[in-house]
């Protein structure tokens, strides 16, 4: 548990700084508007495709954690389907749920994997990172289309941001690179790499600045719903999913560090964008990264005894 604790704690402090910092509004809204936009557009690209490019995928058992990651997605998304009516939640308000409860926060889980298994968890998370995000953006954006919130227009704009989105592209660029043997030659190999590690740390603060700790005074039954589902039934079938397909250690962590992870803070955007409840979207992304931080090291100390 010590072990587990102090490898995610300089993490969990990173965010509550950006907490601070959003509290006292120094830098402005805009200058953290910006840098989001670095980060996700370039920097955490960057992190993606020196990681894959140049990574050791023979080691990777990616068929069983795609068995894993993605086998619980598709389960938990036919679940919340199955139960939408049972819920009582309007459209918008079952969107927000479905993100809050699919979504992972992807800048906490590859800076835990690397803080707990370095280059090893680093590599594992960038191929969690490729199998994961285009099937959640796409079952998100199927979530908005069914349950009624998206216009033509809107439809389009999203497939169209689906296809450029800069994570997908990254990783489709670092296992060509992979699979090609070409890696990164001569000195890009060292500019792509520092960009990257400029990623974690800066976007961890930006988590902080992006929760609004007003939202925790909504708690409702959709806030419940999200957070019982994210943060607790999602981690045990991963838990069981990677004992049954015999994961090793590190796989079998860093699978369960994805499960477990908080809501993305980008999952507010799209809420705002596609018709969903940002409301309620802003409170489950606050309350569930406040909550992860006490039960990410519960999990990852339970999965490892």
């Amino acid at each position: 548990m010590e072990g587990v604790s102090a490898a995610l704690g300089p993490l969990f402090l990173l965010i509550l700084l950006g907490v601070a910092l959003g509290r006292l509004r120094e830098p402005d809204a805009t200058f953290w508007a910006q840098l989001e936009r670095l980060i996700y557009f370039v920097l955490f690209p960057a992190m993606l495709v020196a990681t894959l490019a140049t990574a050791d995928m023979a080691g990777v058992p990616v068929v069983r954690l795609a068995v894993a990651l993605l086998g619980s997605l598709v389960i938990f998304a036919a679940l919340l389907w199955s139960v939408q009516r049972r819920l009582g939640l309007e459209g918008a308000a079952f969107t927000s749920v479905f993100q809050g409860a699919l979504r992972f926060n992807t800048y906490v889980g590859v800076a835990g994997a690397a803080a707990l298994h370095g280059t090893a968890g680093a590599t594992v998370a960038a191929v969690a990172v490729a199998l994961m995000v285009p099937v959640v953006n796409v079952l998100c954006v199927a979530s908005f289309i069914g349950a009624g919130t998206l216009g033509p227009s809107s439809l389009g704009r999203s497939l169209a941001a689906l296809v450029r989105n800069p994570l997908i592209l990254a990783c489709l660029i670092g296992i060509g690179l992979n699979l090609a043997d070409i890696g990164l030659p001569g000195w890009s190999g060292s500019a792509v790499e520092l960009l990257g590690r400029a990623a974690l740390p800066l976007g961890l603060v930006a988590v902080g600045v992006a929760l609004r700790p007003q939202a925790l005074l909504r708690l409702d039954r959709a806030v419940w719903t999200a957070n019982l589902l994210k943060l607790g039934l999602m981690p045990a079938l991963v838990v069981a999913i990677a004992l049954l397909l015999r994961l090793d250690p590190v796989s079998r962590d860093v699978a369960l560090l994805f499960a477990a992870l908080p809501t993305a803070t980008s999952a507010y955007i799209l809420a705002r964008q596609l018709g969903g409840d940002a409301e309620l979207m802003a409170a489950l992304i606050t309350g569930q990264t406040l909550l992860a931080m006490a039960t990410l090291p519960l999990w990852l100390h339970f999965a490892g005894n």
